[in-house]
């Protein structure tokens, strides 16, 4: 098992920035893959950003390549998704999530990540 915790999230205007960390109890071969993945009210749970841990191979969501940096802590078990010029429509609650299964066909499907945090809100107002 593995237990995920988020933080970061808030509310801020459009154009701004935040940072979300994302803190795994353990790193293991259960979690070489995490992501972040972001739902808001009434729309599916959505891809953002994954990385590949042993070799920090990364895969963004075309509405946030370019805005959007996953990157890992000094430690393997820390994630940060550093968020830049968001927009309202960014406005969700983000997840983070770890599973040993990945690569550029499925590292933004949530069927694939068996672990999951409580998620940290983010509020973007225009």
């Amino acid at each position: 098992q593995v237990q995920l915790v988020e933080s970061g999230g808030g509310s801020v205007q459009a154009g701004e920035s935040l940072r979300l960390s994302c803190v795994a109890s353990r790193y293991s071969r259960s979690n070489i893959y995490m992501g972040w993945f972001r739902q808001a009210p009434g729309k599916q749970r959505e891809g953002v950003a994954s990385i590949y841990l042993l070799n920090t191979a990364t895969y963004y969501a075309d509405s946030v390549k370019g805005r959007f940096t996953i990157s890992q802590g000094n430690t393997k078990n820390i994630v940060y998704l550093q968020m830049n010029n968001l927009k309202p429509e960014d406005t969700a609650m983000y997840f983070c999530a770890a599973g040993e299964t990945g690569g550029y066909w499925y590292a933004l499907r949530s069927d694939k990540y068996p672990y999951w945090g409580q998620g940290t809100q983010v509020t973007v107002s225009s």
